[in-house]
């Protein structure tokens, strides 16, 4: 039997089969050869090749050779010595070298309940180290304020900060006009239009300011933190700056963090003003004078709303800064390890917010604030 698009003669002898090869067994005739043979050779309870004219093989024809010597038992002739045969014994070594590990069972659902478990408490230590390894630099950079880089710590308040106002800006003001009207519908069933400026100012100062400039430093520096520093895991910048004796920390992570707990008190400061000016509009078209808008935020708002807020916006920075610096040195070193760790950062950092703004919640209740 003749198999014309591959070139290859197979003949069969009772049950034994015989399979003359052509001079040159190369990637065009595999796939053919690949569907014609295998079949055939499934019923073979022997089989000889005959490879005297073969002076050329590639490794897509080495491989469809030794497949065919599993199939059934193989005798070779006329297999001389040269490129051919060197083709065919390195891929067999290849293929019958280190196999890759097999895939672990699954484990039972208590055993996967109580494996994802420990690995969140590890995680939570690393976290815990890490948070341990910045204080003991920042302590030592106490020490020797002069290793501290100035420099850098003003590049990155102009990017976390100076360059995120416009944004901040327009949120805030839009935020304002939103909770404005949003309040009127029902303070106007009760004639009590008056009072939206001490809802709107309390909801500003206290939780919405801080929160809302948390999510902007998030998503803006957050994931920013996370990917310069991935970039640098995976360019293997970090690695070498352990090398010289330089500590990542005090160098990247330290002027990061800074820069970010020094932005965001100044960022919900001004979401306040700009949501406070945005609802100061929407109650000039209601038909309310400025003057009275100020006086109903004098007596509904306190400097204590203000100083809390901006010390919980100075605590969610921080959360933001270390979360973001922290996913940036976790780092893999794949091709997505960058796109990973700017979404793990943006995440993380928001559930941070959103948690740490609960504990102070809780907190400023029970203090009575």
């Amino acid at each position: 039997m003749v198999a014309a698009e591959t070139g290859l003669d197979l003949a069969w002898e009772g049950s034994s089969a015989r399979l003359r090869l052509p001079a040159r067994l190369e990637l065009p005739a595999v796939g053919e050869a690949w569907r014609h043979l295998l079949p055939q050779l499934d019923r073979a309870k022997a089989l000889v090749i005959e490879a005297k004219s073969l002076t050329s093989l590639d490794t897509a024809g080495a491989v469809l050779l030794l497949r065919l010597e599993r199939a059934a038992p193989t005798e070779w002739q006329g297999l001389a010595e040269g490129p051919a045969k060197a083709m065919l014994e390195r891929c067999r070594a290849a293929l019958e070298g280190v196999k890759p590990p097999a895939p672990d069972n699954p484990l039972p659902p208590i055993a996967a309940l109580g494996r994802s478990v420990v690995e969140a408490v590890r995680g939570l230590f690393t976290r815990i180290g890490f948070l341990g390894e910045v204080v003991v630099t920042f302590l030592g950079q106490l020490r020797r304020p002069g290793r501290f880089r100035f420099g850098e710590l003003l590049r990155h308040l102009d990017e976390a900060g100076l360059r995120a106002f416009g944004l901040t800006i327009l949120l805030g003001t839009l935020i304002g006009i939103i909770l404005a009207f949003q309040s009127s519908i029902p303070m106007r069933q009760f004639g009590a239009e008056i009072f939206i400026p001490n809802l709107v100012g309390i909801s500003l100062l206290r939780e919405l300011g801080p929160l809302m400039a948390g999510i902007i430093l998030a998503g803006r520096t957050g994931s920013a933190y996370a990917a310069e520093l991935g970039t640098m895991v995976v360019n293997e910048e970090v690695d070498a700056l352990g090398i010289i004796g330089i500590s990542p920390l005090g160098w990247l992570v330290l002027p990061r963090l800074v820069a970010a707990i020094m932005v965001m008190p100044v960022l919900a400061l001004l979401m306040d003003l700009t949501g406070l000016i945005g609802m100061a509009v929407v109650m000039a078209s209601l038909g309310f004078t400025p003057i009275a808008v100020i006086h109903q935020l004098q007596t509904a708002v306190q400097l204590g709303d203000l100083a809390g807020g901006l010390f919980k916006a100075a605590a969610f920075g921080g959360a933001i800064g270390f979360v973001g610096c922290r996913a940036g040195l976790a780092a893999g070193r794949g091709p997505r390890a960058v796109g990973d760790a700017a979404t793990s950062a943006v995440v993380a950092g928001i559930v941070a917010i959103v948690v740490l703004d609960g504990i102070f919640a809780i907190l400023f209740f029970r203090l009575g604030w």
